[in-house]
């Protein structure tokens, strides 16, 4: 999906103040990073890795894994298509609304698709099942043992379960344990969302070696550009400089919440930094385009999401302050 996301920040020059669009904090200090990335002289002279294997070793290190039960990845995207790709064909249930590129990419490569509301409405059979937890638009978090309980009855379905968003989450969410205890199962793990650096696209997963293997098999060269390699070793190396505190977020988002809901706009309960509303009157491509023109604050149009609808956005929130630009632009956008 080239033209659906939700951070099209690109699209408007100067225009944005502040970007709700995005699901990550905006206000970051990446200084000790860009000093890093600075003095590695020789970084845009040579080819990088052909594959990442030194930020595989260093992840396997990290998790207590063998590092044949880890692929990095461009991004958590790429390994998507991989998924999609090593299964081509198969038959995929996804449940919805959620990340548009689980379809995309089984329709890429043949799956006949399924959608289902709820892991209760998984049918007998599937080849593969597609989740996000926290879910992206919901915020929603699966409970743990529903969902592990899912895993381990559909012995011969592989779920690929996105947790791109766990560091946000204050509800538990899966681990590496629960993972590699089971051979049906793929965790997708997004450096891009847990560091809060988008422009760089790097991710990975963890799962079985064969289907790790079965990944590699497909996956080409140089996927993974020097910049990304060196950048995610200094912030795997000094992760203390990048923790998310997911509760002041998560008061943030609820407040916001509120705040629509006292407005007469539909907004759902998160379990995170994000959340997903409806308008009662107008469409979400129209308030984009108010928010950004009158307020210079750029939303997420959400109606490209899966059983949504035009008057569906998303939000994530920011600093109290920014939110209070949010919460008076929709009032006004209100009384229109």
């Amino acid at each position: 999906m080239i033209d659906g996301h939700g951070d099209d920040l690109f699209r408007y020059g100067g225009a944005v103040k502040v970007n709700f669009s995005t699901n990550i904090p905006q206000r970051v200090d990446h200084s000790g990073l860009l000093d890093h990335l600075s003095r590695q002289g020789d970084i845009f002279r040579n080819y990088p890795e052909p594959a990442p294997l030194s930020v595989e070793r260093k992840l396997a290190a990290l998790h207590g894994l063998d590092e044949r039960n880890v692929i990095v990845t461009n991004g958590a995207t790429e390994a998507i298509y991989l998924l999609a790709h090593a299964w081509m064909g198969r038959r995929s249930v996804i449940i919805a609304p959620t990340f548009r590129e689980y379809q995309d990419a089984c329709s890429v490569f043949g799956h006949t698709v399924n959608f289902v509301g709820s892991l209760e409405e998984l049918p007998e059979g599937p080849d593969m099942v597609w989740l996000c937890n926290p879910n992206n638009p919901t915020g929603h978090v699966y409970d743990r043992e529903a969902l592990l309980d899912a895993v381990d009855s559909h012995k011969t379905t592989v779920f690929v379960v996105d947790q791109a968003y766990a560091a946000y989450s204050v509800k538990e969410v899966l681990t590496i344990d629960d993972v590699e205890a089971r051979d049906n199962m793929v965790m997708l793990h997004s450096l891009t969302k847990q560091y809060m650096v988008p422009g760089l696209r790097i991710g990975y997963a963890v799962g079985s070696g064969a289907i790790m293997d079965r990944l590699r098999g497909l996956r080409m060269p140089w996927s993974v550009n020097s910049v990304a390699i060196s950048a995610a070793h200094y912030l795997i190396d000094n992760s203390w400089q990048y923790r998310i505190d997911a509760v002041p977020l998560h008061n943030e988002a609820c407040r916001l919440v509120r705040a629509l809901r006292e407005m007469g706009i539909e907004a759902a309960d998160t379990d995170c930094n994000f959340i997903l509303a409806s308008l009662k009157r107008g469409s979400s491509a129209a308030l984009k385009t108010w928010l950004v023109g009158h307020h210079g604050l750029l939303i997420r149009d959400a109606s490209n999401f899966e059983g949504l609808s035009p008057r569906h956005f998303r939000i994530a929130a920011q600093s109290r302050d920014e939110n209070n630009l949010l919460i008076n632009a929709m009032e006004q956008w209100n009384m229109l």
